[in-house]
């Protein structure tokens, strides 16, 4: 059980900087979707045994962000047409760069990191830090909409990794709840990105800060 547990959380390591020096957008979308279905094994990885709180959380975690979430991301990039991220505010190889910055010190940081109950794997804080930044940084760092919210469901992968170090002690309502808000939030940004796509033919965020008020 602790190797299936090293395995998955090197996985998530190993898509996280993916993540990072990906800038087709599909890409990114399908390494999002591998991400959330291995995370959805986390659970049952974390408990040790396979329980029925630790099937429905894994399910529908596997279910949200490795189907329903990439296919409406799917849907909004039919819509809009753009292929690649051009341009972001931070190239990809200095993005890579800050991220293995970064990575080391979320391994620096975990080993120190006083914790309430053991964690089930040395690697479940250092990796789930690093996607939770990695979710922040595609956030901050990239223009286009699209991966903001992508960067988004990534943000959410590492407070659910985050959350299994008190599985025990985290009632699993906390953790649907937290599911269901992220699933409320993707939806919400879809609807825009295909908006802002519809009303000013492109989905560069940043640009949204040039817009003016009419005069009267």
């Amino acid at each position: 059980m602790q190797n299936g547990i090293g395995i998955l959380l090197i996985f998530l390591i190993l898509t996280d900087l993916l993540l990072l020096g990906s800038s087709r957008l599909r890409n990114a979308i399908r390494i999002g979707a591998a991400q959330g279905v291995a995370l959805g094994l986390l659970p049952w990885l974390a408990h040790g045994h396979l329980t029925g709180a630790a099937l429905l959380l894994g399910a529908g975690s596997a279910a949200l962000k490795g189907v329903v979430f990439p296919a409406l991301l799917n849907r909004a990039l039919r819509e809009i047409h753009v292929r690649r991220e051009i341009e972001p505010l931070i190239g990809y190889i200095p993005s890579l760069l800050i991220g293995t910055g970064v990575l080391a010190a979320a391994f620096a940081f975990g080993a120190r990191l006083p914790l309430p109950w053991e964690s089930p794997s040395p690697l479940l804080v250092p990796a789930g830090l690093f996607t939770l930044w990695t979710g922040l940084f595609l956030i901050m760092a990239r223009r286009k909409a699209i991966t903001q919210v992508l960067g988004y469901i990534v943000m959410e992968n590492g407070i659910f990794a985050l959350g299994m170090v008190v599985v025990e002690a985290m009632p699993l309502l906390v953790e649907l709840g937290v599911l269901l808000d992220v699933f409320v939030a993707v939806f919400v940004m879809g609807i825009l990105v295909f908006h802002i796509n519809r009303e000013f033919d492109h989905i560069d965020s940043d640009q949204l800060t040039a817009l003016k008020e009419g005069a009267p």
